[in-house]
């Protein structure tokens, strides 16, 4: 079976969704929920985990949290655990409560937080479960927007510090900011995560990469580490720089070309890096090649580009 990556460091933010086992319901009531609920406390009392936003459906979960002292795996193993235990008592059975690991997608927080925040507060209105998040009692929405008064063990001040500094006015443009897409089709913002494990910039994933994932060789087991050992496009434009510098327009046309060989990504997926179309970075490519055929001393400078960055 494929193993996901952990990526565990003091401060982290982190995405997590689990499931019911076979998809089945993992709340069957008030007092399940108010259980869970129970546990989330708990998390953040014994293993001091932040929790900035929740949402407890029928078959599975969301939960916005940071992780001070870089113990995701401890934390997750105390809420899902605890809550399996707790569950099969209460009903008499056995076994597994929840689908295989749980997922955890590490979040640039600066970029992604309050987006991400709308998409699980917004998940009980897509299901159908509701007409308007406010009206869904188990998740943080009552409390970001001032229905209710918030429990002491979830922090809502970084989500609503991005909108207007005073705190009833954060508020009110939140509930604008969520219910602008309550009857609108949207795209998910987790479309945009990287190898089904870290969301954020392209900076965000070059700096995770780096700090965390370096002398990590690709393994068959973990098909996300073999996604993300492969060169990003920021990785070979910052060594196309280092070798010729930011301004010079030969930067930009070698660093397409590795990309084009090397990244492993699409061509629109360079492109929108560069600012060019599709047809653009194959004319470039194709154009880079042939002015390398001709060049003994640009071809010594690719060789020698190609060796620092392992190709």
């Amino acid at each position: 079976m494929a193993r996901p990556i952990r990526i565990e460091y003091p401060g982290a933010f982190y995405h997590i969704t689990a499931r019911g086992n076979e998809r089945k319901e993992i709340f069957k009531g008030t007092q399940d929920r108010q259980k869970f609920l129970f546990y989330l406390e708990s998390a953040t009392s014994r293993y001091q985990a932040v929790i900035h936003v929740y949402c407890l459906m029928n078959n599975h979960y969301h939960l916005l949290l940071q992780t001070p002292a870089g113990n995701l795996s401890q934390i997750l193993q105390h809420i899902n655990g605890a809550y399996t235990i707790y569950f099969n008592t209460r009903r008499r059975r056995w076994g597994h409560l929840f689908q295989g690991r749980y997922k955890a997608i590490l979040v640039d927080a600066d970029a992604y937080a309050a987006e991400l925040s709308r998409y699980i507060h917004l998940n009980p209105v897509r299901a159908g479960l509701t007409i308007r998040p406010e009206e869904y009692p188990w998740s943080s929405y009552q409390y970001y927007i001032g229905r209710r008064e918030k429990p002491s063990w979830l922090t809502v001040d970084l989500i609503l510090g991005y909108f207007h500094g005073k705190p009833s006015r954060s508020k009110k443009e939140y509930r604008e900011f969520v219910h602008a897409l309550v009857d609108q089709e949207y795209e998910s913002p987790l479309r945009d995560t990287m190898a089904s494990t870290i969301l954020g910039s392209t900076d965000f994933v070059y700096t995770i990469k780096e700090r965390y994932l370096t002398g990590r060789k690709p393994d068959r087991n973990v098909p996300a580490l073999t996604e993300l050992s492969k060169l990003s496009i920021p990785e070979i434009l910052n060594a196309a720089k280092d070798e010729w510098g930011e301004d010079n327009p030969l930067t930009k046309k070698a660093a397409i070309y590795l990309c084009r060989e090397y990244s492993g990504r699409t061509l629109k997926e360079i492109g929108n890096h560069f600012g060019i179309g599709e047809s653009a970075v194959s004319q470039a490519s194709r154009r880079f090649q042939w002015t390398l055929n001709e060049d003994p001393k640009l071809r010594t400078n690719i060789q020698d580009l190609r060796r620092k960055l392992k190709l």
